[in-house]
């Protein structure tokens, strides 16, 4: 996944003032036909897949540089006034009940550039696994509010969506691009933008997460009574006895750093494992299509995985800090001073080196033309 780099996304209640959004539009409308013009329909889907650019062409049109609204806001701007027929592409989805209305929306987009069924299924297919995968599978606090795909003329998409997490106050975005996608299962995001990295955050979409995955899926297609079995050894159940031990309390305290990341769902849909039991999924992607399968039963899955089968899933936040030295205000952390002191003087040096490289350069051409000129003479000689 490509984390070049992370930007702070406050929730902002309210809307953009029409003044405001009235030029936004203009402005945007201008600016995507010059870089549809210089670099194509897929070369705007890839920067708007970009969260760094997709970041400063909110600041371009005059709007909050770390808001929330930086995302549903442009968006919603950006859908206003791509016309398919114009652009070349289309934006289907948004904020909240536009959500809902993602897979109609890339109906008519279809139907407006000539896309096959299967075209137009594969397009619905990948809007529902992204958002299926941010969900369940990113575990790390924030909710879907938002989600939207970008198609372009030739079926190449971008999709943008966003969480929040009402207990810090603040969103993260998520950015995938067909172009880049190797795997909807492992590592599929082209960018995860937040402000801090949360301790608690399950990933099952990181490599390191493979084998609980692998280990999941066995389980899944063991059957659902051998699960339910293992899920109230784990303390899972709702009726335990008084005082009764469960499997965390044999966890060394080496393994464990706190209890709370081990902390089994209340509810598991084991009719949705049944289903899945009965379809026997050869891979994860083919587990999580099935209906039902949510955060509560990924995260059972990998428990058992891990503690049982010693199958460990990735417990790291795949997101980076916004800020690289700290901030000023001690928001997300105080600055620290010696490391930026230190960058700046490698970043100092690397300039030095390459103003010295760059005068030797011009000094070599500028004497050329002399030493041919005197071996010249000396051959006339």
């Amino acid at each position: 996944m490509n984390r070049s780099g992370v930007v702070d996304l406050p929730l902002h209640g309210g809307s953009a003032p029409y003044w405001l959004v009235k030029r936004m539009k203009s402005l945007a409308h201008a600016m995507l036909e010059l870089i549809v013009d210089e670099y194509g329909v897929d070369g705007l889907i890839e920067k708007l897949a970009d969260p760094l650019w997709f970041q400063s062409l909110s600041c371009a049109l005059a709007y909050d540089w770390h808001s929330s609204g930086t995302t549903t806001v442009v968006c919603g701007v950006l859908k206003s006034v791509i016309n398919p027929a114009e652009f070349g592409i289309g934006i289907a989805g948004g904020k909240g009940k536009a959500s809902k209305n993602t897979l109609l929306d890339i109906d008519a987009i279809g139907d407006k550039m000539g896309f096959s069924d299967s075209k137009i299924e594969e397009l619905k297919y990948a809007s529902r696994i992204s958002a299926k995968v941010d969900n369940a599978c990113v575990q790390d606090g924030y909710q879907l509010y938002h989600h939207s795909m970008i198609i372009s003329e030739k079926g190449e998409w971008a999709v943008i969506q966003q969480g929040m997490n009402p207990g810090n106050k603040y969103a993260r975005r998520y950015h995938w691009l067909s172009s880049a996608l190797k795997s909807y299962e492992e590592e599929p995001h082209k960018g995860i933008v937040g402000v801090q990295r949360e301790e608690e955050v399950l990933d099952m979409t990181s490599k390191g997460s493979r084998s609980c995955k692998d280990t999941s899926i066995d389980l899944v297609n063991t059957g659902t009574g051998e699960l339910e079995r293992l899920y109230k050894e784990l303390g899972g159940a709702k009726r335990l006895r008084e005082g009764q031990r469960t499997l965390f309390d044999l966890v060394s305290k080496d393994r464990v750093k706190k209890v709370a990341l081990y902390r089994l769902p209340k509810r598991v849909n084991w009719d949705a494992l049944r289903v899945a039991y009965d379809r026997q999924p050869a891979n994860y992607e083919q587990f999580l299509c099935v209906r039902g399968v949510g955060p509560a039963t990924v995260r059972a899955l990998a428990l058992i995985s891990e503690l049982i089968y010693g199958e460990k899933p990735s417990w790291s936040d795949p997101v980076k800090y916004s800020f690289a030295f700290g901030g000023k205000d001690g928001v997300p952390y105080p600055v620290d001073r010696g490391t930026m002191d230190e960058t700046a003087e490698i970043l100092g040096d690397v300039m030095k080196e390459a103003k010295k490289n760059l005068n030797a350069i011009t000094s070599e051409l500028y004497t050329f033309p002399q030493r041919e000129k005197r071996s010249k003479k000396q051959r006339t000689q």
